[in-house]
């Protein structure tokens, strides 16, 4: 039988309930169990595809076309997995789900409530993963105890509970052991307040897992065993960590583990392969090089809304045992005069994705700059097409080149509207999502990078480079290097002579894994690092030129 963990927070949210979930998985995936991990919001939109990134960071595509919190994103880095559709649900998709059986008569006239058909139908979601056959699932529900949002999770989970048996389902509640300084100690209050709040809906935690600052004594342990009604060896200490990447190993030592499969009644294997962790963990800590990459965006006052892109150049600097300092750059601030200034000294630029006119103009200036300087260029999605329009208005001098989601009226629209979204009303899950064939040219740098001639990457947009350009882009070499064939269109522009100039209609972020970074990632540092030895330098390159000049 399938064995369930949930795991709450309490006190304050922002804990890392999806770090801890998504370590524990890893733990126990490597004793050789098949998990997975799905995500429970309680916000009443039907999905984050809507919402502005300040009010929710990343929205995270999956391969089935699957709009999800960022948490998802955790889940696939840490497990090396993908996730779907049903790995997140929210109160909007289960209400909408509750609403359309009621008008389509399944209730039989009956009365329509939180409890049972809520309830009954979060639980139904909950268990949806049971088909896949696997030997645990985590279910982490979003949001804090006591907020009036997880309400009906949290019943569902009671109920579920019960019928689920004692060892087939467990609650982990992460919580916050605050230190206050002009006390000179931990405080154990918040947290007992919060059990006592989940003791109040029916559940009793089974395990403890406090963030904290500082160590947990044994006396701090034992009174929250004592109070909370959790033995002492369910106290487990989260200590803030260097990296999100170090917290498998510190729970690992905390014994999370096998505290759960204790609680599971599941047998203790030996921790197969860690192998690959421990060797990322040691190539990220003792690098060899190190580069400076300008992020260019207009939301990077909020690390979550990149957080794919960051967590990418974790794993491809790992990867070239490189330290890359991402240095975010908001694009409005390089529309002033002198913006070279903010870009001097960058070893790559990566133009973020993103929708509408704001921060445009300062886009274009970085990637004029990128390429005009020979530094190496990744444009991803809007940061692609900011590319086309550089290129089109500089390069082939076409007046009035742009998107046709910036100026509906260019008289060049580089990049336009798709045909099949020229009647789309509803904004929700309507974009080109998901998943998407794509073909390489053999003879580019993302082939070399990619080592493969098809290539499945994940899309979230409306706009399209316009076909109608592609043979004025081959003439002056900003080539289109990959393409859906299915549909023909351009999924992955490559300028020549360049050391390495690349955008990319995709989100490659959305599929880089530690085990796994993605190959585009891994090529644009590399040829960061070169760019910093001085191998992409015009200057450094005609001082060389000169000096043998002078010897022959």
């Amino acid at each position: 039988m399938t064995k369930y963990i949930f795991v709450t927070g309490g006190v304050t949210s922002s804990l890392g309930k999806g770090i801890i979930s998504a370590s524990l998985a890893k733990l126990l995936q490597a004793r050789g169990l098949k998990v997975t991990i799905q995500k429970l919001d309680p916000y009443i939109n039907v999905d984050p595809g809507t919402m502005n990134p300040y009010e929710h960071g990343e929205c995270y595509v999956t391969d089935d076309g699957a709009e999800t919190d960022l948490d998802l994103g955790h889940y696939e880095r840490f497990l090396n997995i993908s996730t779907s559709q049903a790995n997140n649900v929210t109160t909007g998709r289960i209400y909408q789900n509750v609403i359309t059986k009621e008008r389509a008569g399944e209730y039989l006239g009956k009365t329509v409530q939180v409890i049972p058909h809520i309830t009954d139908e979060i639980k139904r979601y909950i268990r949806g993963l049971e088909k896949e056959d696997y030997d645990i699932i985590i279910s982490e529900i979003g949001g804090t105890v006591g907020d009036i949002e997880s309400l009906p999770y949290i019943e569902a989970v009671r109920q579920l509970r019960n019928e689920l048996g004692k060892q087939n389902g467990i609650v982990i509640h992460l919580t916050l052991i605050p230190y206050l300084s002009a006390a000179g100690e931990l405080k154990t209050k918040p947290t007992q307040h919060s059990v006592k709040e989940l003791l109040n809906y029916g559940i009793q935690p089974e395990v403890l897992v406090c963030r904290t600052e500082h160590p947990l004594t044994e006396e701090i342990r034992q009174k929250l065993s004592l109070f909370c009604n959790v033995d002492k060896g369910s106290v487990i200490e989260s200590r803030d960590a260097h990296t999100i990447y170090d917290v498998p190993l510190l729970m690992l030592k905390e014994n999370l583990d096998t505290t759960v499969l204790d609680k599971l009644g599941l047998e203790k294997n030996d921790i197969q392969d860690l192998t690959a962790w421990k060797k990322f963990l040691g190539r990220l800590k003792n690098p060899l090089h190190e580069v400076r990459i300008g992020l260019i965006g207009k939301y990077i006052e909020l690390q979550d809304a990149y957080k794919s892109i960051y967590e990418s150049f974790v794993h491809a600097g790992a990867e070239n045992e490189a330290l890359v300092n991402v240095e975010s750059i908001h694009s409005e601030d390089l529309e002033e005069e002198n913006f070279e200034k903010k870009l001097k000294g960058l070893n790559g630029i990566l133009v973020a994705p993103g929708f509408g006119e704001r921060g445009i103009e300062g886009k274009l200036k970085a990637i004029q700059y990128a390429r005009e300087n020979n530094i190496p260029f990744f444009g991803i999605c809007l940061g692609m097409q900011c590319a086309v329009v550089e290129f089109s208005k500089n390069v082939l001098k076409l007046e009035d080149a742009n998107s046709g989601e910036i100026d509906e009226n260019a008289k060049h629209k580089v990049i336009h509207l798709m045909e099949d979204q020229k009647n789309v009303k509803n904004k929700g899950g309507t974009m080109r999502l998901g998943a998407w064939q794509c073909h390489l040219s053999p003879d580019s740098k993302v082939f070399t990078a990619y080592q493969n001639e098809v290539v499945f990457e994940r899309h979230r947009h409306r706009y399209e480079f316009n076909n109608e350009y592609r043979n004025l882009f081959i003439e002056k070499n900003f080539k289109p290097v990959g393409i859906n064939k299915e549909k023909d269109l351009v999924e992955i522009i490559e300028l020549e002579d360049h050391p390495w100039f690349v955008g990319v209609q995709f989100h490659p972020e959305l599929k880089s894994t530690v085990e796994t970074p993605h190959p585009l990632f891994v090529s644009f540092v590399q040829a960061a690092i070169d760019n910093k030895k001085g191998k992409n330098n015009k200057d450094q390159l005609k001082e060389v030129n000169d000096a043998q000049t002078e010897v022959g």
